[in-house]
């Protein structure tokens, strides 16, 4: 993510919790009006979103948020960093004013939340050990072979292995990404499904790692992520989604997404926030 510009930042320990935050309720738009910070929650899921040594919003996601609010003369702006599983209600407590944690527009999310338009189309895929000795590229291998796998709490893979069949007594559910990398290095389990990214990610950076062939996986098609907002910041989501259309694979956009493994690729095309709220 490129330098932020002329922007005020309040750092955040990374150790942080959501849950410590003061809930100031309210129209977006009011508590900007109010000299109020706009706030921007995520989890630790690099490189979608995750705090710098500084506390300030890394990830192509964040990096997305922050240009587009730019681009509507929004430039007081406060990360807060939370578990993945308390993203959403922080949002609807009023602790946050956006998520921007890299949420796939999912049916069940659509309504506790409202979308952007998307900001890019993703696959998911399986990280195992260096070398897969298990040969897993699907869920039934999973089932087939009778192994184990290990999702983070809210993450779309942990009903789509229940529905293609895994056992439930076979599935291990963590708070976040940390600690299922944890789960899969130390052997407790033999597998981890995830989005391509996040695999790709801990694959680069750890070595015992390998990410599988996504085009041999077997799961959900390709996926819409967007930012989410609060039913009642109608308007001011609206207002995002006309700076993100002007935005959207534009040389601005890649220049801050590249650095975190955002190619053109990933962009969304002509796929909607509507009927991917409608269809899964």
């Amino acid at each position: 993510m490129k330098p932020l510009k002329n922007m005020w930042i309040k750092t955040l320990a990374l150790s942080a919790i959501v849950t410590t935050c003061s809930v100031q309720a309210g129209m977006l738009e009011e508590r900007i009006e109010e000299g109020d910070t706009i706030r921007l929650g995520f989890a630790a899921a690099p490189p979608w979103a995750y705090a710098g040594n500084d506390g300030s919003p890394q990830g192509f996601v964040n990096g997305i948020a922050v240009d587009v609010l730019e681009r509507m003369g929004h430039t007081n702006i406060e990360p807060v960093l939370t578990d993945w599983s308390s993203l959403i209600p922080s949002l609807k407590a009023g602790r946050v004013d956006l998520v921007t944690g890299g949420m796939y527009v999912v049916k069940a999310r659509c309504e506790n939340m409202d979308f952007s338009d998307p900001i890019g189309a993703f696959g998911d895929t399986f990280l195992v050990p260096k070398g897969n000795p298990k040969n897993i590229q699907t869920y039934q291998d999973l089932i087939d072979q009778d192994l184990t796998m290990v999702a983070s709490s809210g993450y779309n893979t942990l009903k789509d292995a229940k529905d293609a069949g895994v056992p439930s007594s076979n599935i291990t559910e963590v708070p976040g990404p940390t600690q299922a990398l944890a789960a899969l290095r130390t052997g407790r389990v033999d597998a981890a499904p995830t989005n391509v990214l996040e695999a790709k990610h801990a694959a680069d950076m750890d070595d015992s790692f390998e990410m599988t062939d996504p085009e041999q996986f077997v799961g959900r098609d390709k996926q819409v992520v967007g930012i989410g907002f609060r039913p009642e910041d109608k308007a001011f989501r609206l207002a995002f989604n006309k700076a993100l259309k002007e935005y959207l694979g534009s040389d601005e956009m890649m220049a801050t997404v590249t650095p975190d493994n955002y190619i053109k690729a990933f962009l969304p095309g002509d796929l909607t926030t509507e009927n991917a709220c409608q269809s899964n």
